[in-house]
């Protein structure tokens, strides 16, 4: 499956590029490069902008003599030539000091010793560029200030320090953003194993008690086992391949559950009445797959099965609007149905309605000689894993 997928990768690539297959790979593993680099040209061209308009600004009274183009293209060149200085302390500080500052492993005083030196030595250069090169080569004699002059001091630190800290909060905040968008997709992953987990818990437990059914049906050597075989069959190919989806339709909900009565129904003969009604106004609302067959399986196992007298099982299902009211009633003794671990499917099935829908309720009714669940879940309004 991979190697499929990487070819068809690969060809879909050297088709829109027209590169052979051996170049579309290295371009499709430089292609995280290429975007980065794109970000930091463009977050450079916008810097750059905004720096030519403000030497621009500056120049215009000392240089009122020259057209407006001359003064643009000085302000343009003196611009990209302390750009210089200003990438080498942004970088530092993306690559070498923040990393290092989150890692809190290194040194502090020597981490803070190492960035004032190269802070210092940006500005240093700085200055030796405005000195050396924007002076004599740009402003002429217009610009007249030292190595050491206070005001291009102060200015070359406003001018570092405003695009370092401009990139260094671009980077926190991607990184924060990413920290989150990791934190989402493992909560989701973990949401979405425990779904799974519950469900493959309910799934053979449904199975089991399904086999038990059709044993006792080869036992009393009944004319319904092969059909009981076939409705299971059916059964173990909706576990196989649909039940593994996160949703199915409601109509296959209640597919699932007249397969499963039949299958019960083989069994009980006229012991048991079962009474299902059904009233949807569409059966394509979806449904978390093996929701209400717990609830119909609960029915049997700890109420019918355990009932030695004629017994019934009343259900009742309506969707209307969205809106899904599901009760279910059955015989049972006097005793209570039993709270102990084998009830896989009630303890899971609760679990499923937290994980997957927002606005659900539950209510459970234990009677003397009765046996009461009442759902009712809005299916339009899941939760987002």
């Amino acid at each position: 499956m991979v190697t499929c997928y990487t070819k068809r990768g690969i060809d879909h690539w050297q088709t829109v590029i027209g590169l052979p297959i051996t170049d579309s790979r290295l371009f499709l593993r430089l292609l995280p490069f290429v975007k980065r680099l794109s970000l930091h040209i463009l977050f450079w061209a916008t810097y750059c902008l905004q720096d030519l308009l403000l030497q621009y600004t500056w120049m215009v009274p000392y240089l009122h003599e020259m057209s407006h183009g001359r003064q643009l293209w000085l302000a343009l060149l003196t611009a990209t030539a302390v750009l210089i200085p200003k990438m080498i302390v942004v970088y530092y500080f993306l690559y070498r000091a923040l990393p290092g500052l989150e890692n809190e492993k290194g040194n502090l005083t020597g981490s803070i010793l190492e960035m004032s030196l190269v802070v210092i030595s940006g500005i240093f250069l700085f200055q030796l560029i405005g000195i050396y090169y924007v002076k004599p080569y740009l402003y002429g004699d217009h610009a007249q200030y030292s190595l050491f002059d206070i005001r291009s001091i102060l200015v070359s630190i406003l001018q570092i320090g405003f695009v370092t800290g401009i990139a260094v909060t671009i980077k926190i905040a991607r990184l924060r953003l990413s920290e989150k968008e990791r934190d989402k997709l493992f909560i989701k992953e973990k949401l979405e194993t425990e779904l799974k987990f519950l469900r493959n818990q309910t799934n053979p437990h449904f199975l089991m008690n399904t086999l038990n059914n059709i044993y006792a049906l080869a036992r009393k050597k009944s004319d319904d086992t092969p059909e009981a075989i076939l409705k299971l069959s059916e059964l173990l190919q909706f576990i196989l391949y649909q039940s593994t989806n996160r949703f199915i339709t409601i109509a296959e909900e209640v597919k699932i559950i007249e397969h499963y009565l039949e299958l019960e129904q083989m069994r009980y003969t006229q012991r048991l009445r079962v009474c299902f009604f059904k009233e949807m106004d569409s059966g394509s609302y979806l449904i978390s797959p093996l929701l209400l067959l717990p609830f119909v399986e609960n029915a049997f196992k700890h109420g019918i099965s355990e009932t030695r007298f004629d017994s019934y099982i009343d259900m009742k299902l309506e969707v209307k609007n969205g809106l899904l009211d599901f009760r279910i009633e059955n015989s049972k003794d006097t005793s209570p149905v039993r709270k102990d671990n084998k009830n896989i499917g009630l303890m899971n099935i609760k679990r499923q309605l937290e994980l997957t829908y927002k606005e659900y309720s539950i209510d459970i009714s234990d009677q003397e000689h009765v046996f009461k669940i009442h759902l009712s879940v809005n299916l339009e309004n899941h939760v987002e894993l």
